[in-house]
């Protein structure tokens, strides 16, 4: 619904001219420490997910109206986000597109990267959770990544998110085939009423039997029945 993909030109001198491309945001935070990549970062979230969890932390991304998001191209995304510039540059920061799911909006990220340069990093939260070639062309884009993987049981996955893991499990191997698994950080939650600490262990060694060691566990905490949100233990 929402993947956004660049138009292409032949002018009469036979260049191929990318045209800009807008996406939709639910929301810029700035001045991030720690808990989004290396440095101070600003997270970016797209608008769409092609998973539907039970406990889903920005639900909004899902709301069909599109006059609920705000528009950014490429450019304009960068002029909104260069006021960190500084931080990003002393301490080995920068962006972090999460979302909603950024990997659909690869072309978008792709563009920006090129605009921004390669002084800033560029981090990716994400489900893993979409068609291979989305991993692909960020492969030389993204610095590191942040993967949810929620649970690495098919049955747990897709109870949670209503959609299977088979497509997480290739990207998952693809990763680590291609050596990115150094540059990755999975994380595997402990949720309520769908997995337990042992499906959470289970899930830490299938993770490592694959190749990856950078694996964070933590807790998901319901706050009430109306809002759930989640809040790391470790």
């Amino acid at each position: 619904m929402y993947f956004c993909k660049p138009i292409c030109e032949n002018s009469d001198s036979n260049v191929i001219v990318m045209k800009p491309i807008s996406a939709p945001f639910i929301g810029i935070s700035r001045l991030r420490i720690i808990s989004d990549g290396d440095g101070v970062t600003t997270l970016v979230a797209f608008a769409g997910c092609p998973l539907h969890c039970r406990y889903c932390l920005n639900p909004q991304c899902h709301l069909p109206d599109a006059d609920s998001f705000k528009y950014f191209t490429p450019q304009s995304l960068y002029d909104e986000v260069k006021v960190d510039n500084l931080y990003f540059m002393a301490t080995n920061g920068g962006i972090t597109f999460g979302g909603g799911e950024p990997a659909l909006h690869h072309h978008f990220i792709s563009q920006f990267r090129a605009i921004c340069g390669s002084s800033w990093k560029i981090n990716l939260e994400t489900c893993l959770n979409y068609p291979l070639s989305c991993l692909k062309s960020l492969m030389n884009i993204v610095d590191d990544y942040i993967i949810d993987c929620k649970d690495m049981n098919n049955l747990i996955y897709q109870q949670y998110t209503e959609k299977n893991n088979v497509q997480l499990l290739q990207n998952l191997k693809w990763m680590v085939a291609n050596g990115l698994g150094a540059k990755t950080k999975v994380r595997v939650p402990l949720i309520p009423d769908y997995n337990t600490e042992s499906d959470v262990k289970s899930s830490v060694k299938a993770l490592e039997s694959l190749g990856f060691t950078n694996i964070e566990t933590f807790h998901y905490i319901i706050k009430n029945q109306q809002h759930e949100k989640r809040e790391t233990t470790m």
